[in-house]
């Protein structure tokens, strides 16, 4: 069985969410461990959650990136394990640099709670691997600095060396290239604003978010 790692920071709001997700819908193993915690060698994927850290006082993820555990999320990423940033996590990874880029305010300044159709734009990451390649599916987003940026260089890297998992079908939020996730440069390490967590059950409205953490069991397997 595989263990999962949920770090809950002061104000995370999703931290419950995923462990259930993990728990009761991929039936595998989850602990949420503290924003002190200082060793996470002994999981097989950490999970950074969404909502609102540190009250994202100054922006999103900017204080947390200097919490006790991310030196350990860090280490972690550097095994070549993977680490998965969902929303506010997604902000924590970018304000760590564990991925490029940043996330600034909706284009319209405005919070979006709604459901989105998005893209599959690589399947062949540890995150991905259970989607059909350019499959089309749909994730909700709950946000108001969801609007990724980057340099046309960091762009183009990206571009490039295949590190954009997701992209929005209707950008709702001004992201450029319509991005909604990436990975970092090595593969294990995956950001993304759409909340995979609260799509794995029909009564949530479908379970397309089921096939991220099912793609990370298949990942798993193929490694021991």
């Amino acid at each position: 069985m595989m263990k999962f790692a949920v770090v809950s920071f002061p104000g995370s709001n999703c931290d419950e969410d995923l462990y259930y997700a993990i728990t009761d819908d991929l039936h595998e193993a989850a602990t949420i461990v503290p924003h002190t915690t200082i060793d996470l060698s002994g999981f097989d994927v950490v999970l950074i959650p969404g909502g609102f850290s540190y009250g994202d006082y100054l922006r999103g993820g900017a204080i947390a990136k200097f919490a006790p555990v991310m030196p350990a999320v860090k280490a972690f990423a550097q095994t070549g394990k993977p680490v998965l940033g969902i929303c506010n996590g997604f902000q924590i990874l970018t304000e760590a640099g564990l991925l490029p880029g940043t996330l600034q305010h909706n284009r319209q300044m405005q919070f979006i709670c709604e459901p989105e159709p998005l893209r599959v734009e690589n399947n062949r990451t540890m995150f991905t691997s259970a989607f059909q390649d350019q499959q089309q599916i749909t994730l909700p987003i709950a946000h108001g600095e969801g609007n990724y940026y980057c340099d046309d260089a960091t762009l183009a890297k990206l571009r490039e060396n295949h590190q954009i998992a997701f992209t929005y079908q209707n950008n709702p939020n001004g992201s450029v290239s319509d991005i909604a996730g990436i990975t970092n440069e090595a593969g294990n390490v995956l950001g993304m604003m759409p909340h995979p967590e609260r799509a794995v059950e029909d009564i949530q409205g479908g379970t397309d978010g089921l096939l991220v953490f099912k793609s990370l069991v298949q990942a798993h397997l193929r490694t021991v």
